[in-house]
């Protein structure tokens, strides 16, 4: 079988799953309909915003989302969204 190479994080929450650190949900139904309702909500889309911006960063978004394989409105709400709750990562900042 493959080797899978899993970075710390991956390697970390493993050693923790196979150490026996992980329990099973008691009610596990309700906690799926419960987390799928929270997803729906948070996702869901409401209102149109209408931006302005230049033509030159409209394109190298449309490229960038062509290659992700998304509609470039996806990319740049999903954007968005990681950077408003903290989690858009500026990798050349290191």
């Amino acid at each position: 079988m493959k080797k899978i190479k899993l970075d710390k994080e991956e390697s970390n929450l493993l050693d923790s799953l196979e150490s026996g650190e992980w329990n099973s949900v008691d009610n596990l139904k309700e906690e799926i309909s419960s987390h799928q309702e929270i997803a729906r909500n948070t996702l869901k889309k409401d209102k149109r915003v209408n931006l302005r911006m230049s033509s030159k960063d409209l394109e190298a978004i449309k490229t960038f989302a062509v290659e992700e394989g998304l509609p470039y409105q996806t990319l740049m709400s999903s954007v968005l969204h990681k950077f408003i709750t903290g989690r858009l990562i500026d990798k050349q900042a290191g």
